[in-house]
């Protein structure tokens, strides 16, 4: 006897149909299950053809092999990997301790275009087999090789799905044909710049499926964990006594477009580099048409027998990125100079038309119509031992993750067809974006004299997270407490789903913005002096750094987020514990010749007035900042003149400018007499600076500027010139102007660059 729904059962048909319905919902379950499992674990395939799209795709590779529980992974492998020439380079896939599903020799020897032709059909004719066997949801391809192009080909013809990693891009030859004709026939891309983003959105591509990742060799690249072992690495490729910024890596390929002259180009650098007598290391060029006779003549010219060259066919991607990080120069036209090089702020002198068309940081040089040996040695000479900040056009370091939850966002059971698009193109960045809506963001950092802060802000001048820290006295601690903080708020900012676009440093004294060195400071902070911030902070974040002072920052707040948005010209003027500012002319900064512009605290109005910071007598700093007050607050309650009845002053706490004003306010005649003065002199140097830059608005920021604002505006209606006392004076509505202004600085500046 059973039951079933609930009562009991005794008709053996009943049970029978029962027992038969029940086998089938347990079927039905375990189907379920199977799917769901399926669906789970998503197979993926990566092709890799050559040493240098593996170094984009291996980061991927151990990303989807992380993930045993949710990603299949299969690997194929053809094209020169494959080829003893070029270094049989499929073994270090196999000591990167990945199976080798399949194995293809795709290339048919001669190195000119009808044996690219060849090679192209070659694989076409061998890859459908092999994709029908491995039946991959995913293949993954890469860039804009030859073979890359008969992968896409024979996959789309299959109906299996394609991801492009680093479509989009523009280099300036045959290989943008190639690129653009793969995008066409991707399904997904993983691009790497918010140009390239745009520019397969151009091309008509879903925007849906177009993923701003970044390049994934970045993830190794900006790795926290540095090597150590670099000088072994030198040493062992270029000999025992070579030292880091004292060598040049050289890698030159054909321009398949225009064969005889990238020949012509080949052999001009050559000349220059035995002319500028530096030890080099030169690695061949690729299998492309023109590789054979460049061969040739590095042969004919013997360097691979003269002392202070090492030529070599293959470097693991790990070392020679170690070997391009410590150069002096970097020289050729590869992808590596013109994007990884960037990375560690490597000069680079980029030869011929091959990169031309790409986004470089400003450590690229260069040499379009390279025609002389003399101008490639000129340039040698420009570029060799300088160092660049550190740019991070093509990625973050976080693109793996994103390109994985990517593929987790893929709905198999969504059609196969691709859908083309026909917008206008957008000038927001990733706007319609739903696999990854990042926040283009900034780094901002406040060096006071009391507390070190640093914060996250974004586009539109919100501060997403904020950090504070008491200011180290040392050099040594402070820098390493900007570069920990500075960390720490990089690592938030992926899970507060912020893209870092760069680093904003506001500080006070004298500041070259140029160089990102502080000349002065103040003497709130010592030991500031002749201090270069931007270098070691770029260095350390692989960030762009930008440094300014703290009243010019305040200015750059105020034109962003405040009251001086859309504002031509205007001042703003800092009423703190000291007197500073900025000035806004024609929608620039000044900064003067010689960054002592807007200096405002320092403007005397006085020949025999109170002693300055500065050094100085008379000015306005000396009477109305709230370092001034506080001298004159503590000057009258020494004389037991500054209490007055109503006034709640214990004998504990430290006297303050807040006491001064609040004794004014009681009817202390002392204390508004000195803040008459204050204003006075304060309304007096802001006619001054109305008669010299005549600017529409002044922008009283600080903790002492709602106290000034109504003094100042009548100092200025009884002493400006008729037509200066219209001009309006306001109290900024800006909670955080440091920390803004120095936000803004790379928000506007990054996103100039075309970060």
């Amino acid at each position: 006897m059973e039951t079933h729904q609930g009562f009991l059962s005794t008709d053996p048909h009943e049970l029978y149909y029962w027992r038969m319905q029940r086998g089938r919902d347990r079927m039905e379950r375990d189907k379920v299950a199977e799917q769901n499992q399926y669906k789970r674990r998503l197979r993926v395939c990566v092709a890799t053809c050559n040493r240098a799209d593996y170094s984009k795709l291996a980061p991927i590779m151990f990303g989807i092999k992380s993930h045993p529980d949710e990603f299949d992974l299969e690997v194929m492998v053809l094209g020169s990997h494959l080829i003893d020439d070029y270094g049989n380079t499929f073994r270090m896939i196999e000591q990167d301790d990945f199976d080798i599903g399949s194995k293809l020799h795709t290339i048919v020897r001669g190195e000119d275009e009808a044996a690219m032709v060849e090679s192209v059909g070659l694989a076409l004719v061998k890859l459908p087999d092999v994709l029908q066997r491995l039946r991959p949801d995913i293949l993954v391809i890469h860039g804009d090789r030859f073979d890359a192009l008969a992968l896409a080909t024979a996959a789309a013809l299959m109906n299996i799905r394609i991801l492009h990693v680093e479509g989009g891009e523009v280099s300036g030859t045959i290989d943008d044909s190639i690129r653009h004709a793969i995008s066409k026939l991707a399904h997904y891309h993983a691009c790497c710049t918010p140009r390239a983003e745009q520019y397969l959105i151009a091309m008509c591509e879903d925007h849906s499926r177009i993923l701003l990742a970044g390049c994934p060799s970045y993830d190794k690249l900006l790795s926290p964990q540095h090597r150590e072992d670099y000088m072994d690495i030198i040493k062992s490729w270029l000999g025992d006594k070579v030292q880091k910024n004292d060598y040049i890596v050289a890698l030159q390929h054909p321009v398949t477009t225009d064969i005889r002259h990238s020949i012509k180009i080949y052999g001009l650098m050559l000349d220059a580099l035995l002319s500028f007598n530096k030890k080099t290391l030169i690695l061949f060029p690729n299998i492309d048409a023109g590789s054979k006779e460049m061969v040739r003549v590095m042969r004919k010219k013997g360097i691979e027998q003269h002392p202070n060259f090492r030529a070599v066919k293959h470097i693991p991607f790990e070392q020679f990125i170690q070997l391009v990080c410590h150069a002096g120069c970097m020289i050729g036209n590869s992808s590596c100079g013109v994007r990884e090089a960037g990375a560690f702020g490597t000069p680079v002198i980029n030869l011929g038309t091959r990169q031309t068309g790409r986004e470089t940081g400003e450590n690229v040089l260069h040499v379009r119509d390279a025609d002389t040996h003399n101008k490639i040695y000129h340039a040698l000479e420009l570029q060799f031992g300088k160092r660049y900040p550190c740019s991070k056009i093509y990625g973050d370091g976080n693109a793996v993750p994103r390109i994985l939850k990517f593929l987790r966002s893929i709905d198999l059971d969504k059609p196969l067809q691709k859908t083309f698009c026909f917008p206008p193109v957008k000038d927001s960045i990733s706007q319609d974006i739903d696999h990854i809506l990042e926040t283009q963001s900034a780094l901002s950092v406040d060096l006071g004299g009391t507390n070190l802060r640093v914060a996250i802000v974004c586009m539109m001048g919100n501060i997403v997270k904020k950090y504070a820290q008491p200011n180290p006295k040392t050099f040594e601690a402070r820098m390493q407490l900007i570069v920990k903080m500075c960390s720490d708020a990089i690592r938030d900012a992926v899970g507060l789903n912020c893209r870092i676009l760069g680093v904003g440093v506001s500080t006070g004294g004298r500041v070259n913005p140029q160089e990102g060195v502080v000349m002065h400071s103040t003497k709130l902070i010592p030991e500031w002096t002749s201090v270069n911030l931007r270098t070691p902070i770029s260095d350390a974040l692989h960030l762009p750094v930008w440094v300014d002072n703290d009243g010019n920052c305040a200015a750059l707040a105020e034109k962003k987020f405040g009251h001086g948005k859309g504002v031509e010209n205007f001042v703003t003027i800092i009423t703190g514990t000291g007197i500073g500012g900025g000035i806004i002319h024609h929608s620039e900064l000044v900064h003067g010749s010689t960054f002592c512009a807007a200096e405002l605290g320092h403007i005397m109005v006085s020949f025999e007035g109170p002693e300055c910071s500065c050094g100085s007598r008379g000015c306005i700093e000396a009477y109305a900042s709230g370092m001034a007050l506080q001298r004159e607050a503590k000057r009258l309650h020494d004389e037991d003149l500054l209490k007055v009845e109503g006034m709640d002053m214990k004998l504990s706490e430290p006297v303050t400018a807040g006491h001064l004003i609040n004794a004014a306010r009681l009817g202390n005649s002392k204390a508004d007499a000195v803040l008459n003065k204050a204003c006075t002199a304060l309304g007096v140097g802001i006619v001054n600076i109305l008669h010299i830059v005549n600017p529409s608005l002044v922008i009283l920021s600080g903790v002492l500027s709602s106290y000034y604002k109504t003094p100042v505006q009548h100092v200025i209606n009884e002493r400006a010139l008729f037509s200066a006392q219209s001009i309006k004076v306001v109290t900024s509505e800006l909670e955080e102007p440091a920390l803004l202004g120095a936000a803004s600085m790379v928000l506007d500046y990054a996103t100039r660059r075309t970060y």
